[in-house]
């Protein structure tokens, strides 16, 4: 139904604005102690509440924080936003709290599942987090991962639908083809994402143990896609077919939560999910508005878990599976397919050629093709070459990069180190916030705190060019001058500008 989808971006001359679709991130972490084991601390207060918290809420387990990004067109944008949050979080750590680096856990004893399962500071989420527990246990639910959120301009939507009106009643079911062929196509390639950015080679000890499951004889790629990682069960019915069509995906999720399979459609733990509506019908009717793309481990080699390479590669790469077409009447079986061999990739020796290198190959080729058509930007053209180079050289990946690393079949000691060196980076730099090094520290201190409280900031310009604050809680928006700011202190200042502001009393 999408005949010529490229044609007609080309056509149009979309290229650069697809280029600067929004991208968000989420980072899910483990807060740990300078031993290596799960932190016991609670959420720090200083924080904020996680009733309304837009960037910083905490997971499954208390000490499992995510940190959530506004979307940004621009890619230096939204990593700048993230190593403001990732600096405000490591600078708000309590005690000799620091961050695991890795997706895969660190060790926990059954003392430690005990407190895991005994804190938890969201009282409106603990019946869902008993349920999780009973199902799943604890160590698959402290697995941690990176989750890219993807939205196209609707501007470039509207103007794509004029070529297919005759095939779409109204914009929003074009709208929904664009992203369920996006997500259909990123569901059979998902083998290729777990290839080059798998980094989760082993699991220390217990963590099979507590599934019942004999521990692998070496490393893999990627437990944490894989069948032993953060998937939902067989029995759940909520597989890689369910991606058939929107309809089946929607009915599928609404009959298995119907009868008491899933707890809600929250447990559903796909690759992709479809992101803007709160009820599932809603998605044929209003619309698909973004997709959340969770197949990411953290890499330990960034700072923020995230590069920058990487992303310049991912929006290339969604644009290439938004124009290629699903066809073929075997497509549950296909899907089926993809998924199976997802899980061979993700148990690979991570050294070895994966067995489908020459289909990789082949999609590094298309999207060369592709990237020459669309007239991609130098960065994004040297990522391609990069990852096409790592393709067929799999000591180039992150899991094999690891695997040095690995002493016993372990990565603790690794990772209490690398946790140590982070911390002592961030806390150590000279300016609060790196990012604003070019504003006054008290401009810093101000978007320090905001953060810290839950007012969203972001960075604009006056009609005179000079740098303003935009800050927004609870529906209310003041801005002001960086370069006048009062003289009182950050917190103070904030509640003078939104009085309804909660404050926490710090322990």
């Amino acid at each position: 139904m999408l005949e010529n989808l490229l044609g007609v971006i080309q056509q149009e001359g979309v290229s650069e604005q697809l280029f600067h679709s929004l991208i968000g991130i989420e980072i899910e972490e483990n807060r740990i102690d300078k031993a290596g084991r799960v932190s016991t601390r609670p959420h720090p207060t200083a924080l904020g509440s996680r009733t309304f918290h837009p960037y910083v809420q905490s997971d499954f387990g208390e000490s499992q924080t995510e940190l959530i990004t506004d979307p940004n067109p621009n890619i230096s944008g939204v990593l700048d936003q993230l190593d403001t949050l990732q600096t405000v979080l490591f600078r708000t750590l309590e005690g000799d709290d620091r961050i695991w680096p890795l997706s895969m856990p660190p060790a926990v004893s059954e003392a430690d599942r005990e407190t895991i399962k005994s804190h938890f500071g969201r009282p409106a989420y603990r019946a869902y987090r008993d349920y999780l527990t009973k199902k799943y246990g604890v160590d698959r639910k402290i697995v941690t991962g990176v989750h890219i959120n993807f939205n196209l301009p609707d501007p470039v939507i509207n103007r794509l639908f004029g070529h297919y009106q005759d095939q779409f009643d109204h914009v929003t079911a074009f709208k929904n083809a664009l992203y369920f062929q996006l997500a259909q196509n990123m569901v059979l390639n998902r083998w290729l994402l777990t290839y080059l950015f798998g980094a989760s080679p082993v699991a220390e000890k217990g963590y099979f143990e507590s599934m019942g499951t004999a521990p692998l004889s070496g490393p893999a790629r990627s437990l944490r896609n894989s069948q032993y990682g953060y998937s939902n069960q067989p029995a759940d019915g909520v597989g890689a077919g369910i991606y058939q069509s929107l309809p089946a995906f929607i009915e599928t999720l609404e009959k298995q939560v119907a009868a008491g399979v899933l707890y809600s459609q929250a447990e559903f733990y796909g690759p992709v999910r479809f992101r803007g509506q709160k009820a599932l019908p809603d998605y044929l009717t209003r619309g698909i508005k973004y997709l959340e793309f969770r197949v990411f481990d953290n890499t330990p080699y960034t700072s923020n878990g995230v590069s920058r390479h990487a992303l310049n590669f991912l929006k290339i790469y969604f644009l290439y599976l938004m124009v290629t077409p699903v066809t073929g009447s075997t497509l549950e079986a296909d899907l089926q397919a993809a998924e199976r061999l997802n899980n061979q990739v993700a148990l690979e020796a991570p050294t070895s050629h994966t067995i489908a290198e020459q289909q990789g190959r082949q999609i590094f080729d298309e999207l060369h093709d592709l990237a020459v058509k669309l007239a991609a930007h130098s960065e994004q053209l040297t990522a391609l070459d990069d990852f096409s180079e790592v393709m067929t050289h799999p000591e180039l990946t992150p899991a094999a990069k690891l695997t040095k690393h690995i002493k016993n079949g372990s990565l603790m000691e690794y990772g209490v180190t690398r946790a140590a060196q982070l911390k002592a980076e961030r806390t150590g730099a000279a300016d609060l916030l790196p990012v604003f090094s070019r504003l006054s520290v008290r401009a810093q201190e101000l978007i320090f705190r905001a953060v810290q409280l839950g007012v969203r900031y972001y960075e604009v310009r006056d009609e005179n060019g000079e740098s303003m604050l935009m800050m927004t809680f609870d529906g209310m928006t003041q801005v002001v001058s960086v370069d006048f700011l009062p003289e009182e202190d950050a917190t103070t200042y904030l509640k003078r500008l939104f009085p309804d502001l909660p404050v926490p009393t710090t322990r």
